[in-house]
């Protein structure tokens, strides 16, 4: 991490952390963020739900809420990008404060309710972003819907023409009732809806499913029944918990969904678990607690063909992405893999 950077951060922890977030989008815009262009090599190239990606990191939903940074984050050395969440109409969240810092966890705790400039102004921007990026939206639903289900479509209907991939979120702990749709009838119906949306699109796009991480065992095994006979292109696991074992930091009883380093076991292992239900038939995104190239690498190891990241670049600026894609390179390098996806899911018993 470079004397600026440094610098950044530590100025960008003195403020609020919503404000800090805000700023953090306004140096993005503005080109002041790391910028390392493409990262890749021949081992890290890999083709997931038919998406081509130079490396296997990508920026997960909630970063980047209205897509406003997106010639930024298309130069930041992610492998694919994901902004959002949109929903139909603009709506502001919940109250604030509403985002609060753990440092002693390394962790976040947000209550943001989908706050969001809604699919109109979000649209226009997607329509204009940069070419080269592997780009997609989280699609939500407005907290005040008469048709939550209907509205994941809604948002695909209007954004898909421009979007890479489309993920459904029906994880987010902050919409009332929201996880209620992980239910298996309730979300074999939403898909359904969703789905037919995909198929009117001129180019039909990769839809991923996301997942919350307290599901139990029953709950696993109905969601992988329904994203394979579903259509949907892979899952995301996961989104944040409402767990606050062991924590340490003074906002740990906050409600809202934790994120950061005291997600990455219980999301890992949900990971694995789901992979050893879908018998790697499904590409799998794994994401919770990622700080290294070694959580990465863990998370390959789990099941996953895929990594997201956001928390952790909190404490360890954008610059982290680059040391992250580069020490998974030569990680997989050491273990004699040719390419990442030797790698996926061969560490998945130490998970299971």
């Amino acid at each position: 991490m470079k004397l600026l950077e440094q610098a950044g951060l530590k100025l960008l922890r003195g403020c609020d952390p919503e404000r800090a977030h805000g700023l953090a989008l306004t140096a993005l815009r503005a080109g002041l963020a790391p910028a390392p262009g493409e990262l890749t090599s021949d081992r890290l190239r890999c083709v997931v739900a038919g998406l081509h990606l130079p490396n296997p990191i990508g920026l997960a939903a909630g970063f980047d809420k209205n897509a406003e940074a997106l010639t930024g984050l298309a130069r930041a050395g992610f492998g694919f990008v994901e902004v959002g969440a949109a929903t139909p109409r603009p709506q502001p969240g919940n109250p604030k404060p509403r985002l609060f810092r753990l440092s002693e966890d390394k962790a976040a705790i947000n209550r943001f309710g989908f706050n969001n400039q809604g699919m109109e102004a979000i649209g226009a921007r997607l329509a204009q972003r940069p070419s080269g990026m592997v780009l997609g939206l989280n699609l939500g639903a407005n907290k005040d819907s008469d048709d939550r289900s209907a509205d994941f479509s809604k948002v695909l209907a209007h954004c898909g023409t421009d979007l890479d991939f489309a993920t459904v979120n029906v994880s987010s702990p902050n919409t009332e009732r929201l996880r209620d749709l992980q239910g298996k009838k309730a979300l074999s119906a939403l898909l359904a809806g969703v789905m037919e949306a995909r198929a009117k699109l001129r180019k039909p796009i990769p839809v991923f499913l996301k997942i919350a991480p307290d599901l139990d065992d029953q709950g696993l095994v109905d969601v992988a029944d329904v994203a394979l006979s579903s259509g949907v292109a892979g899952v995301i696991a996961t989104n944040t918990t409402l767990s606050r074992d062991g924590l340490k930091s003074g906002h740990a009883s906050e409600m809202g969904g934790l994120s950061g380093q005291p997600l990455f076991e219980k999301s890992t292992r949900v990971l694995a678990r789901l992979s050893e239900l879908t018998q790697g038939s499904l590409p799998l995104i794994g994401v919770g607690g990622v700080g290294s190239a070694e959580q990465a690498y863990e998370k390959i190891r789990a099941g996953a063909s895929a990594i997201q990241l956001y928390t952790a670049l909190v404490y360890g600026g954008l610059s982290l992405v680059q040391e992250i894609v580069t020490g998974l390179d030569a990680l997989l390098a050491r273990d004699g893999f040719a390419n990442v996806a030797q790698a996926v899911g061969t560490g998945r018993k130490d998970w299971t």
